[in-house]
């Protein structure tokens, strides 16, 4: 082999070493920073679009619907409370809130005047006081 022949060949062991050697660091750098990720920008939730969602104006009609209760807030009512839990609860009480229905009854928060606490009661154990 001639001097430029051994010159070429060297040139390009080196050029292949230092290509390689920067295909390598390329790819260490690559996998050592994680790629950035594009910023995604927040949705509003879309309930209406699901089937069988319940809208907020439906949670509210079914919740706060007055016309479904018998009686009303501040009403005067009898309530009498089954032998089994309380016997001697059964008297005259104020409704202070509406609450929504367990499945069978409405309920209602009651409140009597000699007690410092307010009971829950169906709809059924209620009746008008005249």
């Amino acid at each position: 082999m001639n001097k430029r022949s051994v010159k070429k060949v060297r040139a390009a062991k080196a050029s292949r070493a230092t290509g390689l050697r920067k295909a390598s660091v390329r790819k260490e750098s690559a996998r050592k920073a994680p790629a950035r990720q594009p910023v995604r920008k927040r949705e509003a939730p879309r309930a209406a679009s699901i089937v069988g969602a319940v809208t907020v104006a439906q949670i509210v009609a079914r919740t706060s619907s007055s016309h479904a209760h018998k009686y009303r807030v501040g009403q005067t009512v009898f309530y009498t409370s089954s032998p089994i839990s309380r016997p001697g609860a059964t008297g005259s009480y104020e409704v202070v809130r509406l609450l929504p229905s367990d499945g069978e009854d409405y309920q209602y928060r009651i409140k009597h005047a000699g007690e410092a606490f307010e009971r829950v009661a169906k709809e059924s154990q209620l009746e008008v006081e005249y």
